[in-house]
């Protein structure tokens, strides 16, 4: 499995890795998805942004393999939809709705788990 982000990013958009010739707009475009991220409360409270291909996904998300395969999803769809976007307006509907759940899925999840940490935190039992 290729862990490097942008080699990710770029065979999810049909490119080689040794076509460079859009590397500086995909990285542009990965790093806007990566600052809604951090606005959303996914991934390092600090930020994250990558330069190459020596980022990988488990330096942006190390605990939880499942949002890390939404993460890589979301960020494709966006950057998809900006660097190549659909001219048939049904598939750009789709991306677009597929968006909006992984955007609000990751939120939710994020809110669960913050809430499960304070409850912890403050000595709280989730168990029955």
């Amino acid at each position: 499995m290729v862990e490097s982000i942008l080699e990710t990013i770029k065979k999810m958009l049909g490119l080689p890795k040794d076509e460079v010739s859009f590397d500086t707009d995909i990285l542009v475009h990965i790093n806007t998805v990566f600052s809604n991220l951090t606005q959303m409360g996914i991934g390092p409270e600090e930020g994250f942004t990558i330069t190459g291909y020596e980022e990988t996904w488990s330096q942006f998300i190390t605990s939880d393999p499942l949002k890390t395969q939404q993460v890589k999803s979301y960020i494709y769809l966006k950057v998809k939809t900006v660097f190549d976007p659909s001219a048939n307006s049904n598939v750009a509907e789709a991306f677009n709705k597929t968006m909006a759940e992984l955007e609000y899925r990751l939120y939710v999840e994020e809110e669960n788990s913050r809430h499960e940490e304070s409850l912890l935190e403050e000595g709280v039992t989730t168990d029955e």
